[in-house]
């Protein structure tokens, strides 16, 4: 009968150590399958598919149909550098508006895309009073270095990604729960051709949906880079967005208001 301590290679091992050996095997073999986890180490496939998901959400391994493979990069993921520098002069004019839609004293959760922080960035220029959550690194160190002490700081951490300079994970998703914001401004790798938010990580994907339900209106900042373009993991429907700041967006800026989002061409 499968019990908490298992067996594997003739010793006994507690579900801490059992994880790390399918760990070791995913770095070894590249995927692991639920019924040759069963068989190695003795337990059900409920445990199996526990370990699988407990993994996934620490960020080391990816589940997929019958088992889960080792964790690689979207191909269409970049680092937080090159990314700041990609389409820079539409996110500076998104950035630009910002500060009309943040009310002073209003809390903002900020997530980790670059378009998030130019607006940041433009809401400390600008002199706006208010209270900023991120899990973003960049905007912390931003605001952390700033002397402009009206734009206060809350960091919400877990687990560094460092591709993306932010943290991701179970304790930045209790981080985000535990607080409420006024606003949300964020952005996503891409929105599908059906209206589906998407980012090419589950774990960001994850973040910026805690994100969304915990803010009173979500604002949405997409330069014309985004359009029909789709990220591994879907995040919210548009229906989720209050409003839409679109550059470069050409028709697909009518087809979000469409979906009833309140949409700012700039």
């Amino acid at each position: 009968m499968p019990n908490q301590g298992n067996i594997a290679g003739g010793r006994v091992v507690v579900p801490e150590q059992r994880r790390q050996l399918i760990v070791d095997r995913l770095r070894s073999d590249g995927s692991v399958t639920v019924s040759a986890l069963e068989d190695e180490f003795g337990i059900s496939s409920m445990t199996a598919r526990r370990d699988l998901q407990i993994l996934e959400r620490e960020g080391r391994a990816r589940r997929t149909h019958g088992g889960a493979m080792l964790p690689t990069l979207s191909r269409h993921e970049d680092s937080f550098q090159n990314r700041l520098e990609h389409a820079a002069a539409a996110k500076e004019r998104l950035a630009a508006h910002a500060p009309d839609l943040i009310a002073e004293d209003e809390t903002v959760f900020a997530d980790s895309s670059t378009t998030a922080f130019y607006a940041v960035a433009q809401l400390l220029k600008a002199g706006r009073r208010a209270t900023v959550l991120t899990n973003s690194v960049p905007i912390m160190d931003l605001l952390a270095r700033s002397d402009g002490a009206q734009l206060e700081l809350i960091g919400l951490s877990g687990s560094l990604r460092r591709l993306t300079s932010s943290f991701v994970g179970p304790l930045t998703v209790s981080a985000v729960e535990a607080h409420f914001a006024d606003k949300l401004l964020f952005s996503v790798l891409g929105l599908s051709s059906t209206g589906v938010l998407t980012d090419a990580d589950p774990l960001e994907a994850e973040v910026k949906r805690a994100m969304i339900s915990q803010a009173r209106a979500a604002v949405l900042l997409l330069d014309g880079s985004k359009f029909g373009r789709t990220g591994l993991s879907a995040i919210a429907p548009l229906s989720a967005v209050s409003t839409a700041l679109v550059a470069d967006g050409g028709e697909h800026a009518a087809s979000i208001a469409e979906a009833g989002v309140d949409v700012t061409e700039v």
